[in-house]
């Protein structure tokens, strides 16, 4: 849809007002390498992508607040004078939370405001759609209201919106790069410090195709907690040796080498080593993409999937599939799972001449050996929220 066509949609919904209408955009992020790192102190690096989710925004002259979107039926409108802080279930609890915890950061708003959304990014895909919802309502609610829009501050708002009016218990790795990508670079990102850099990825004649399994992923929650349970485990065993040790990510391969066999629970060490290798990879990833080394990046990318379906135990036949098949396609340097797993998508490097055959390749193989009918998305690193 169209810019002008979102603009007629807004006008024929809300009709003229003395107010000026503004647009504001929001990126979705996907993460090239780092997977469940963030919970173990290691370093991910995300990517915002080209497509997201525009907002048009407008004053009211009373004290509601009415939220509309291109993409789902449901509405809804709330007023600032009455208690609005209530779940709904709906979409609509994204930006509910933002005005929530804006609120309590003393950012009241001043008006009412009528909000259109529209979204380019796949719902369910783990595309971080509900972050590039929150980021963009923060953004566009503290610029109307001529308030400073810090967009690591509005990642951290974000990110308590998921946590303590959504009731997700997620990192702040989506809402952080929703917030603060860049175009053709990707971010290097320690979750728990908030430190980063924007490391330069210039994948010239490559695209990033991501490819969803379309499964449902009914088991991520409780092997996600289950993980986090054996890693605690890990780690709890390893400072025996080393006191100061807080997260498994601090320790290098050789490291992890030397005290290895004091993890007598095989699968608990498994786990640690996906981890500390993954932490590696990651690093030796951005040397490569500094370097314009591609090749070596997308090697790094099938090694970080062998490791999350043979160490991490996280991907599933779905995902493996996708992956086996990305990777017999030529001119596909690297293919991986991105997200929790169980499901959800893989992320590959392909060339543009490539792609095509990749789609049809991919899509036929992968439906023949699952029963299952994926969907594909072409596109470069992305833009900023503005």
């Amino acid at each position: 849809m169209t810019t002008q066509q979102l603009m007629q949609r807004f006008m024929d919904k809300h009709g003229e007002s003395r107010h000026e209408v503004r647009i504001f955009n929001a990126p979705g992020r996907v993460n090239l390498i780092g997977e469940h790192l963030d919970y173990n102190g290691g370093y991910v690096l995300p990517a915002a992508l080209e497509f997201g989710t525009t907002l048009i925004i407008r004053p009211r002259d009373d004290k509601k607040v009415s939220f509309s979107s291109t993409n789902i039926p449901y509405e809804l409108t709330i007023s600032l004078d009455e208690d609005y802080r209530y779940k709904s279930d709906q979409w609509t609890d994204y930006p509910v939370g933002v005005i929530t915890e804006l609120h309590k950061i003393g950012s009241n708003l001043s008006s009412g405001y009528d909000l259109l959304y529209h979204g380019d990014i796949p719902n369910g895909a783990g595309l971080s759609s509900s972050a590039s919802i929150e980021v963009v309502t923060a953004y566009a609610l503290l610029s109307m209201e001529g308030k400073a829009a810090d967009t690591v501050e509005i990642a951290k708002l974000s990110q308590r919106v998921e946590n303590l009016f959504v009731g997700v218990n997620s990192g702040i790795m989506d809402q952080f790069a929703v917030a603060n990508g860049k175009q053709d670079h990707a971010i290097l990102l320690m979750c728990d410090t908030l430190e980063y850099e924007l490391v330069p990825f210039q994948t010239g004649p490559y695209k990033i195709v991501i490819s969803n399994t379309n499964k449902r992923r009914g088991l991520v929650d409780s092997k996600y907690n289950e993980r986090r349970s054996e890693c605690d485990r890990a780690l709890e065993i390893l400072q025996n040796e080393l006191p100061a040790l807080t997260y498994l990510a601090q320790l290098n391969p050789d490291q992890f080498v030397t005290l290895q066999d004091n993890i007598q629970d095989e699968t608990v060490r498994r786990r640690a080593q996906h981890v500390v290798e993954e932490n590696q990879r990651v690093l030796d990833s951005v040397k490569a993409l500094k370097n314009g080394d591609l090749e070596s990046f997308g090697q790094y990318m099938n090694q970080s999937h062998d490791s999350l379906r043979y160490l991490y135990e996280v991907t599933g036949d779905e995902l493996d599939a996708l992956v086996e098949e990305a990777q017999r396609i030529p001119g596909t340097l690297g293919s991986r799972m991105t997200g929790a797993g169980f499901g959800g998508c893989t992320v590959s490097l392909v060339h543009e001449d490539a792609v095509e055959c990749f789609i049809a390749e991919v899509g036929q193989q992968y439906e023949s050996r699952t029963g299952l009918k994926p969907d594909f998305y072409v596109c470069g690193v992305g833009t900023r929220c503005a």
